[in-house]
């Protein structure tokens, strides 16, 4: 997509404007995502849509390692969207876990989509549940990803210490299907939509049999320590290549947030524009097909929505104070 950028092409910073000889046009940078997983077509294509109806803004997207980098770019002003995971959004709004002592001022735009949590491998690896990863050598997500957040929340309710009884490594999930294409590899965490196109190559790969690890069983612990953030979810089966049946699963919302900073107009343009051109979306991705009013909760957003964003709900009958 022509509006995506490499992250380091907005390093001077984000939120400028252009004048021209006419007009002034509004520029933004969206965070998104690694390029193998799904926030990164999601923005890409968010872009898109935002540049095209919104008279007077310029939407740019580039790939990031994910929510919490996303997090951490709109605190450090270089970012002005961003897709993230609802957990890692609460850490950085509360500055607590990986935010400790660093709250960044973030607002919700809108809930997205059910972001849920792979656990991947292929048959020759020994791994048929959880237990099976210890020894093993398992990716837990790329260092400034919301991933290695829920996959440490995981490992935990199935009293699995990251650090020491498993072979860690922090790689996104094109990597991480590459590694175990490679033999290099024996599992990964991944928290997206589905399907990943990671996954999804990695199923498709001849002589490779995917399989999905249930995990459903940590989300009562998980939300007894960290709060309402998890529910238990399924994959369906035929989801990706050869996954013959479904994957019992954690799931945490995906939101599309915004620093606080953000126009008040801005945000409930943005807002507006993707609800009315959410056909546009779903033809970037089929994980835009659950935005839905019905979802725009504080529960599941968790952090306070954006007065811009909580002006165009109102106007649909929700209200959000």
């Amino acid at each position: 997509m022509k509006q995506l950028l490499r992250l380091f092409a907005f390093a001077a910073g984000a939120l400028f404007a252009l004048t021209g000889t006419a007009q002034t046009k509004t520029n933004i940078f969206i965070a998104t995502g690694p390029t193998t997983g799904v926030y990164y077509p999601m923005g890409g294509g968010l872009a898109d849509v935002l540049t095209k109806y919104v008279p007077n803004l310029n939407a740019t997207a580039g790939t990031t390692d994910g929510s919490m980098a996303n997090l951490l770019l709109i605190g450090q002003g270089k970012a002005d969207i961003g897709l993230s995971m609802a957990d890692a959004s609460w850490d950085a709004y509360k500055g607590q876990q990986k935010f400790q002592d660093k709250p960044v001022n973030v607002r919700a735009l809108m809930v997205l989509y059910p972001n849920r949590m792979h656990i991947v491998t292929i048959e020759g690896t020994g791994i048929n549940k959880i237990a099976d990863l210890k020894g093993k050598r398992v990716s837990t997500g790329a260092p400034n990803s919301a991933t290695q957040i829920m996959a440490y929340r995981v490992l935990e309710a199935y009293g699995i210490d990251p650090e020491k009884d498993i072979v860690r490594e922090r790689l996104d999930p094109g990597k991480s299907s590459d590694a175990i294409k490679d033999r290099k590899l024996d599992a990964y965490f991944w928290v997206g939509g589905i399907p990943t196109p990671a996954v999804t190559d990695l199923a498709a790969t001849p002589g490779i049999k995917l399989k999905l690890i249930d995990h459903a069983d940590a989300t009562d612990a998980m939300v007894k320590k960290y709060g309402p953030l998890y529910v238990k979810d399924v994959i369906p089966a035929k989801s990706y290549p050869g996954q013959d049946t479904p994957n019992q699963i954690a799931t945490v919302w995906n939101m599309l947030v915004a620093d606080a900073k953000l126009p008040d107009q801005l945000a409930y343009d943005i807002v507006k524009t993707i609800f009315e051109h959410k056909d546009d979306m779903i033809r970037v991705h089929a994980d835009a097909k659950n935005f839905d009013y019905k979802y725009q909760t504080p529960g599941a957003a968790v952090i306070p929505f954006h007065p811009g964003a909580r002006k165009y709900f109102a106007e649909h009958g929700i209200k959000l104070n």
